[in-house]
């Protein structure tokens, strides 16, 4: 059941009623019924198995875990213990995603975010912060909650599971604000997402399908800032929906998504965007890797060997390229995934911090300025073309069709925007277009308020509603009203229509 479809906003609008109305005891088990229901929706109960199997055989390790004791003899036995339970989830989600890939074999809802999800949850037991659940259902609503089936966010149990089993009262604020940031979201999905994809799809398609005549030159960088459009708005509308809706509940999930393209640096742009991937990658990947045996010896050597400086350095550039490699292959099986989103990223870091003496030195001497609103800029125009980039290998059929498209971008050859066909051959029409851009405007209004309040420091995901909020009744309403029957009126949906799968909804 797709959370943009109508089936969903009736199933949501009923499950909230009952979360109020029924005695507050009852909220946290009425949420594991409601997730039990669309993880086991009529016409996929098989894929229910999966995710209970994963709560299940957790919750059994994690009280395990705990009742053997921390004592130096049984250090063994837990490790046994949690290695075999990271063991079968983490075999499951190989299993589904890269054994069977190909298969018509349906892969389980939300498989990669309640796995990671329940792997920190027992190596948090393991590690003694994080207190193991003697009800079972709580695991499974920590690792269940419906919200996140579609693309997380991932979750970590000792920061945000502790109020999905407290009582929750009936906030105003809470409904409201919840209702208003799922709009937003539909907005960004609805109107700007499906429309960028459908010229995105053009321009890419023209490189698989049996066409002699692709496009190139000026369409082929359109095609892909269209697609990193769509990408940001498809998933982050996601998210928007997701929190909202959670907020609806009194449940304030993690931000996944901080204004990412006024990001200077490829590193800082993973800080601002699927901000709870890269969390629980550091935490449960990379910093165990840098304390195990293997890079501690790595280290010693490479520093005894390069200097103690260039050493450390070294040790933590191995260890970055296994986690850059892992983030690559958890987006997909297929080697443009494991560039793309992996390698790629780790080679523009390493390349960055790696010269940034040499840039620095040289900067000086040609009186170069490295601070200032133009080297901001600058920056931050780099960065976000090295993303498009990226995002050309994620979006194409393979690595070498993306090494293609880009190779068309500088190519005068093949159908241009600019001469011949012109623009209103990538699938939308005048009109279409002038929706696509003034909603585009309004996104970039949107994110540089949000970015001047983090700036600030605000709650940029509360300031601008709290504004609005605080204007008068009418202007208000009015403005809310307006903003809900544009998405009514301007969104892609309907009889004869199907909005487009959210594209994380396949890791």
């Amino acid at each position: 059941m797709d959370i943009t479809s109508f089936y969903f906003l009736c199933f949501y609008a009923v499950l909230l009623l009952l979360y109020y109305v029924l005695p507050r005891r009852l909220q946290w088990p009425l949420l594991l019924a409601g997730s039990l229901f669309i993880y086991g929706a009529p016409w996929h109960r098989i894929l229910l198995i999966w995710p209970l199997a994963a709560c299940l055989v957790t919750y059994g390790a994690a009280l395990l875990i705990r009742r053997t004791g921390s004592s130096d003899e049984k250090r063994g036995l837990r490790r046994a213990i949690l290695i075999a339970d990271i063991a079968v989830l983490i075999g499951i989600l190989i299993g589904f995603k890269y054994v069977r890939y190909g298969r018509a074999i349906d892969v389980p809802y939300g498989l990669s975010f309640y796995t990671f999800a329940l792997v920190g949850y027992v190596v948090d037991v393991y590690n003694e912060i994080a207190e193991p659940q003697k009800n079972p259902a709580r695991v499974g609503l920590y690792g269940m909650y419906f919200p996140l089936m579609v693309s997380g966010p991932v979750l970590r149990f000792r920061e945000d599971a502790g109020q999905f089993y407290e009582p929750h009262r009936f906030s105003y604020e809470n409904l409201t604000f919840g209702l208003q940031r799922m709009l937003y979201g539909f907005f960004k999905k609805l109107v700007i997402a499906e429309r960028a994809g459908v010229i995105a799809g053009a321009v890419f398609n023209s490189y698989t399908a049996d066409s002699d005549l692709p496009y190139g030159g000026a369409a082929v960088w359109l095609g892909i800032l269209m697609f990193t459009i769509q990408l940001y708005t498809d998933f982050s509308g996601c998210m928007d929906i997701v929190l909202g809706l959670s907020e609806t509940f009194g449940l304030r999930l993690p931000e996944n998504f901080r204004t990412p393209f006024y990001a200077k640096t490829i590193a800082e742009y993973w800080r601002r965007w699927h901000i709870t991937l890269g969390v629980w990658m550091k935490e449960y990947v990379f910093y165990p890797l840098l304390r195990s045996s293997l890079f501690t010896k790595l280290g010693k050597a490479l520093r005894a060997k390069c200097g103690k400086k260039a050493g450390k350095q070294l040790a933590t550039f191995a260890a970055m390229f296994l986690l850059w490699f892992l983030i690559g292959l958890w987006h997909g099986g297929d080697v443009k995934y494991v560039i793309g989103s992996g390698l790629l990223h780790w080679f523009y870091i390493v390349f960055g911090e790696a010269t940034l003496p040499f840039f620095t030195r040289w900067n000086k001497k040609l009186h170069i300025p490295m601070e200032g609103r133009a080297a901001d800029a600058f920056r931050v125009i780099r960065t976000f073309i090295l993303v498009n980039i990226g995002n050309t290998f994620f979006r194409a059929a393979s690595a070498g069709t993306a090494v293609r498209i880009l190779a068309g971008g500088f190519s005068s050859r093949g159908k241009s925007m600019l001469a011949g066909e012109g623009i209103g051959q990538l699938g939308l029409d005048r009109i279409e277009w002038l929706l696509l851009i003034f909603s585009v405007l309004v996104l970039m209004v949107f994110s540089f308020i949000q970015h001047r309040d983090e700036l600030a420091g605000l709650d940029d995901t509360h300031a601008i509603r709290r504004r609005i909020a605080a204007l008068p009744l009418i202007p208000r309403w009015v403005f809310w009203f307006a903003a809900l029957f544009f998405v009514i009126l301007f969104g892609q949906y309907g009889p004869g229509y199907t909005a487009a799968e959210f594209i994380y909804q396949g890791f």
